[in-house]
C-alpha cells in the first residue's frame, strides 16, 4: 500500500486577541456559569414582589410540613406540601413515602428546590444568561439531593446496616480512588471489560490507507453478493469512531456489512500540539474527501454511498454541497444520523457556544494547540449532571459498588482531543453564526449550498437526543432539494444510533416518498409508529439505492491500497 504521509495543510482560525478579563475567566469560569447566576440572581433581588410569592410559597409549604409528617407518622392519609415527582428514580426506595423522617427530608429539598427555580425565574434576563443560570441552578440541586449524603439515603444505610460497616469501607475506598484518578468525579463504568478488536470495535477489515488524519478501513465481506455502490461511514471527530462499530450485536457497521454492503470507515487521527493549525479544509479534503477517492480506486465505482452521524453528518454534508459545487456527481445516497446543519436552534448546546464562551475556549485550548479531552467530556456530563454525575455517587461513595462493565459508556469515556484552529473555527462558523444553514460557508474555496445536493437522503432524529434536537435535525429535510426521508427514533444521541432490532425498539416516519411538511410537529402528526429498529428500514431504504448486487470481493484494498493492519487500526488507539 502507498501510505500517503503528506503533512495537513495548516491553516489559521479566525481568533481574536483575548483580554485579561477573558483569560482571567477562562481559568475561573470557562462557560460563564458564575457571572450568569450571579446576574440573574442580581435581577431576582430587585424584583420584590415575585420574589415574597416565592419566600411565601417556601414558608407556607414548610409551615405545614410538621402536620404531613405527624400523620405519616401515624400512618394518617396526608396531602403532602408539594406533590412528588414519581419519575424521579432518585427516590424510588419506598422509605421516602413511608417513613416520616425520609419523607421530611424529601419534602424540603423539593420545597428548597422550587423555591430556587422561582428566585430564577424571577431574575429572568435574557435566554442564554438564563440558561446557564437554570444549569448552575440545577447542578448546585442536584448535588445537594439526600441521596447523596449517607444520613439522608435510607438504601444507603439500610446497606450499612446489613453489611455492618463494610459497604462505607469500600465506598471510602472507591471516592478516595475518584479523588486521586479522577478529580473527583465518580467512575461511570469498568472499561478494563473491553478490549478493542476483541469486544469493541471488532467487525473483521483492515486499514487499507492512512495520511497524518484519517485511516481508513475497509470491513471484510460477509455474504457471498454485495451491492455494487459502497458505503463509506463518516463518524464524529469528536468521538471515537466506534459507536458506529460498537460490539457485536449492537454494531451498525455489522449490520450494514451482513446486509450486502462494501463498508468503509474514517478512524480519525487523536489530534495533538503538532495539529493545533489542522483546519476544517484539512478535515473536508484530507478527510472525507480522501476518504472517498480512495474508496473509489479500492472498488471502481462511480459513486459511493455515505452514511454519518452527527459533526461526521455535518461534514458529509458540506462534502456533498462542495462537490455539487464542482459539478462532481460521486456521491450516491447520504445518511445522516442525529445531525444537526441548521443551528439556528442549539438547544441547550447554546449554553456552551455563545461567543465569550468561544473566547475562553480559544485562550484555554492557545495553551497546548488542542482542546483537552476532559474538557469535552465534562462539558457534556454537566448537561446531564443528574444521570451522567450523580447518579453515580450513591452507588460507589454510600454504598460501595463497583463500577460495572457497560459498552455504551466504555466508548464514551474514550474521550479525544480537538484541534484548535478546526475545532474554534467549527463553532464559530456552525454553532456561532449558523453559516452552513444561511449558505454562507466556504471550505477549501468553495461556497457551499445545501439546495445544490440532489442526493436521496436518509435522515434519523432520536426522541430523547438531548445533544441533537430532533426539532434541529428535522430541518434537514427543508434544506435539501431531492428526497429526503426522515425517520424519528426511540432512544438519544447515543441509543438512538445503537439500535438494533429488539422487542422495545420503534421509529416514525411518513410513507416513502412522502413530501415532509416545514414544522416538524405537523410531520410527527402525520406519521406512523412502526415497531422495530430504523436499522431494518434504512437497510432496505438504502439497498434500494446502492446498485445491483455483485460478487463480493476476494481480497481487501487493491494493489495500490494494501493493508497495513487489521483493524481497528492505530488511531484509535491514540
Amino acid at each position: 500500500m502507498t501510505t500517503d504521509h503528506s503533512a495537513v495543510r495548516p491553516g489559521a482560525a479566525d481568533r481574536r486577541q483575548p483580554t485579561l478579563a477573558t483569560r482571567v475567566q477562562a481559568k475561573l469560569d470557562p462557560m460563564g456559569w458564575g457571572a450568569a447566576t450571579a446576574e440573574v440572581v442580581s435581577h431576582a433581588l430587585r424584583k420584590p414582589a415575585p420574589m415574597a410569592v416565592a419566600g411565601i410559597r417556601l414558608m407556607t409549604g414548610l409551615a405545614a410540613l410538621p402536620v404531613a409528617v405527624a400523620g405519616k407518622a401515624l400512618a394518617v392519609p396526608v396531602t403532602p406540601p408539594i406533590a412528588a415527582d414519581p419519575r424521579d428514580r432518585r427516590f424510588a426506595d419506598p422509605a421516602w413515602d413511608a417513613n416520616a423522617y425520609y419523607f421530611a427530608v424529601r419534602q424540603c429539598y423539593d420545597l428548597v428546590c422550587r423555591y430556587v427555580e422561582e428566585v430564577f425565574a424571577a431574575g429572568h434576563t435574557d435566554e442564554l444568561t438564563d440558561l446557564k443560570a437554570r444549569m448552575t441552578a440545577h447542578l448546585l440541586t442536584d448535588a445537594a439531593a439526600p441521596t447523596n449524603f449517607l444520613l439522608t439515603n435510607p438504601t444507603a444505610l439500610r446497606a450499612a446496616l446489613d453489611s455492618g460497616g463494610r459497604t462505607l469501607v469500600d465506598g471510602a475506598k472507591l471516592a478516595l480512588d475518584d479523588l486521586v484518578e479522577r478529580g473527583g468525579m465518580p467512575e461511570k463504568v469498568d472499561a478494563s471489560a473491553f478490549a478493542l478488536g476483541t469486544d469493541l470495535a471488532a467487525t473483521p477489515g483492515a486499514v487499507i490507507f492512512r495520511n497524518d488524519l484519517i485511516e481508513l478501513i475497509q470491513y471484510s465481506p460477509q455474504t457471498a453478493e454485495v451491492h455494487e455502490v459502497p458505503l463509506l461511514a463518516s463518524p464524529p471527530w469528536i468521538n471515537k469512531y466506534y459507536v458506529m462499530d460498537l460490539a457485536p450485536g449492537r454494531s451498525l457497521v455489522e449490520w450494514a456489512v451482513q446486509h450486502g454492503r462494501t463498508v468503509f470507515m474514517i478512524s480519525y487521527r487523536n489530534p495533538d500540539s503538532s495539529m493545533s493549525d489542522v483546519t476544517m479544509d484539512d478535515y473536508l479534503e484530507h478527510g472525507v474527501l480522501q476518504a472517498m477517492e480512495v474508496v473509489q480506486h479500492v472498488t471502481g465505482s462511480p459513486k459511493v454511498d455515505v452514511l454519518s452521524l452527527c459533526l461526521g453528518g455535518a461534514m458529509a454534508s458540506m462534502t456533498a454541497a462542495h462537490l455539487a459545487a464542482r459539478g462532481d456527481d460521486r456521491l450516491g445516497s447520504l445518511t445522516l444520523l442525529n445531525t444537526i446543519l441548521d443551528y439556528s436552534e442549539p438547544g441547550e448546546l447554546a449554553a456552551f457556544v455563545d461567543p465569550d464562551t468561544l473566547d475562553r475556549i480559544d485562550v484555554r485550548m492557545g495553551e497546548t494547540g488542542f482542546l483537552p479531552e476532559d474538557d469535552m467530556a465534562l462539558a457534556f456530563d454537566l448537561l446531564r449532571a443528574r444521570d451522567l454525575i450523580f447518579r453515580y455517587v450513591p452507588d460507589r461513595w454510600l454504598m460501595g459498588k463497583a463500577s460495572q462493565p457497560f459498552d455504551i459508556l466504555a466508548w464514551n469515556g474514550d474521550s479525544t482531543r480537538m484541534p484548535a484552529s478546526m475545532h474554534s473555527s467549527y463553532l464559530r462558523l456552525l454553532y456561532g453564526e449558523n453559516c452552513l444553514a444561511r449558505d454562507e460557508l466556504e471550505l477549501a474555496g468553495e461556497e457551499l449550498h445545501l439546495r445544490d445536493v440532489h442526493a436521496d437522503v436518509y435522515v434519523v432524529g432520536a426522541v430523547n437526543d438531548h445533544i441533537v434536537l430532533w426539532t434541529s435535525s428535522y430541518a434537514a429535510t427543508q434544506l435539501f432539494p431531492g428526497h429526503v426521508r426522515y425517520v424519528l427514533t426511540s432512544g438519544g444521541h447515543i441509543a438512538g444510533v445503537v439500535n438494533p432490532p429488539s422487542p422495545k425498539a420503534w421509529f416514525e416516519a411518513l410513507p416513502d416518498g412522502s413530501v415532509n411538511p416545514t414544522a416538524p410537529s405537523e410531520w410527527r402528526a402525520a406519521t406512523t409508529r412502526h415497531d422495530g429498529s430504523w436499522w431494518e428500514d434504512w437497510a432496505r431504504w438504502s439497498g434500494a439505492r446502492a446498485g445491483a448486487l455483485v460478487a463480493a470481493p476476494k481480497r481487501l484494498g487493491n494493489r495500490r491500497y494494501r493493508p497495513v493492519e487489521d483493524a481497528p487500526g492505530s488511531y484509535v488507539r491514540g
